[in-house]
């Protein structure tokens, strides 16, 4: 007789809250309402629910709403229910999802990440924000990108490529894409592959990520450059690997044998991030011996190489390999929009045969919609004629960077001379701290990075300044309040 009396024990009506004027359903409200009361002991295990008829009439609902919401938290496993009879609670654990057990789980749960996952979670980054043109390093400019052309080719690839385009085919690239790619890389950049040494990624990040896997142990050690591009080096530490500074200075690479054999050499050689130098033929060569001598993988980074200001684009160093131990990441971010995450490798022969298997376990392949306009894209000639029309902008746009920063910025703040790219490194007095001005102008809308977050070992202090995606108002205005962050930064000091 007790249990049966506590089995029938009365319901709490009073604690449902029925909102007619909600926008959530009255079926999910009652659901809800009724889970938490049973997740927080408010109706207590065992007891029974009332009939859905009884409920029905003494909420004002229709049957098929309560029946509904029952059968929910019968499936759900909140109760359990049998044909003829109420419904009854389950006895939940105490630990149960959706209490509030805030307090206790940060004093049990005091590690909840791995030491990878730790690492991940320090690591630097720069996105800047929607909006702010000046000066975010490495920006193209995407006003001038024929996005009616290209929204035509993904309209029409949408549209007519279900039979190809919409399952996980081709995970190292659609073939079209890469017979584009390899066209394209060997009559602009110089590179020497075929097609099925291609795989294309998810931008070029992806591809360092997935190439620290494939290469590096714990422990092993990368040749980095210093300054040099602060996320390859956040992929290859979180990997585990022993970072050791390549120096990059007004000489280019100082290519002094490292203290230990390198199992990886990572460079930006035809236009160094962030300096925007271009490796000279003694240092190419010299890489290539220290690489034989200790055996290392190459990694060029070819972000920038398409555009240069002074003579013709540089060859590749792959162009260069025939040990076959470059290993060439080019991405589409600088040369079309950065949202389009697309990248690509050219990996040596050896590399080639179990990539699908690598590629298929971490899902780092990119959508065959998205290559397949690309593809189009490429074939039709528009990436050529835009590449075209934005060297003819960037090259006016960077020449007014240089007599706008002459102009408005004090004297004893001086840009540093570069070859190629779509950034420029301005250096800071030592009285007027980077990361200060930094944040001053980010206040002020302008989107600058500093010069001290490319270097580990060593010090630096300046901006890394983008200027591509800047019109000349916008260079104009940003102009003036960099110098108004600076001037604040001095005050700081």
């Amino acid at each position: 007789m007790q249990t049966s009396r506590r089995r029938r024990q009365a319901f709490p009506m009073e604690a449902l809250a029925i909102e007619r004027t909600l926008t959530e359903p009255i079926q999910r409200q009652l659901y809800r309402q009724i889970a938490a009361m049973i997740r927080d002991k408010r109706l207590a295990p065992g007891s029974e629910l009332p009939s859905t008829r009884a409920l029905a009439e003494d909420l004002g609902l229709a049957r098929n709403t309560i029946v509904g919401a029952y059968d929910q938290l019968a499936t759900e496993g909140y109760l359990t229910s049998r044909p003829g009879a109420r419904a009854i609670v389950v006895d939940l654990p105490a630990n149960s999802p959706g209490r509030d057990r805030r307090g206790a789980a940060a004093a049990v749960i005091r590690h909840p990440l791995s030491k990878r996952g730790e690492s991940l979670m320090q690591q630097p980054f720069h996105h800047g924000a929607p909006g702010r043109f000046a000066f975010h390093p490495g920006m193209p400019d995407a006003q001038n990108f024929p996005f009616g052309v290209w929204g035509r080719l993904l309209a029409h690839r949408a549209t007519f490529g279900a039979d190809m385009l919409f399952g996980t085919y081709h995970v190292t690239g659609l073939p079209a894409l890469k017979e584009a790619i390899a066209s394209y890389l060997v009559s602009a950049r110089g590179v020497r592959c075929q097609p099925d040494q291609i795989v294309v990624t998810t931008g070029a990040q992806a591809a360092f990520d997935l190439l620290a896997r494939l290469l590096l142990d714990p422990g092993d050690t990368v040749w980095l450059e210093e300054p040099g591009y602060y996320a390859a080096r956040a992929t290859f530490t979180v990997a585990g690997a022993n970072i050791t500074p390549l120096a990059v200075d007004g000489d280019g690479w100082q290519m002094n044998p490292p203290e230990s054999a390198p199992r990886l050499i990572y460079v930006t050689p035809a236009c160094q991030h962030p300096l925007g130098i271009t490796m000279r033929m003694d240092q190419r060569m010299r890489l290539f011996e220290i690489a034989e001598r200790y055996n290392s993988w190459i990694i060029e980074d070819d972000f920038d190489g398409e555009y240069r200001f002074q003579g013709r684009p540089v060859p590749a160093i792959q162009s260069m390999d025939y040990a076959d131990r470059v290993i060439y990441v080019g991405t589409f971010a600088k040369l079309l929009f950065p949202a389009l995450r697309l990248g690509f490798m050219v990996l040596p022969p050896a590399l080639c045969e179990g990539i699908p298997h690598a590629l298929s376990t971490t899902g780092q392949f990119a959508p065959l919609v998205l290559q397949a306009a690309l593809a189009d894209f490429i074939d039709e000639g528009h990436m050529s004629r835009h590449l075209k029309r934005m060297r003819r902008i960037y090259a006016e746009r960077r020449k007014l960077f240089h007599e706008l920063f002459a102009a408005e910025l004090p004297a004893d703040v001086a840009l540093s001379p570069a070859e190629a790219g779509i950034q420029l490194v301005a250096h800071l007095p030592l009285n007027c701290d980077d990361r200060t001005v930094v944040a001053s102008a980010d206040r002020l809308g302008v989107n600058a990075s500093p010069l001290s977050k490319y270097y580990w070992s060593r010090s630096g202090n300046g901006l890394v300044l983008g200027y591509a995606a800047c019109n000349k108002a916008q260079t104009e205005a940003g102009m003036r309040r960099l110098r108004q962050a600076i001037a604040g930064a001095r005050k700081a000091a």
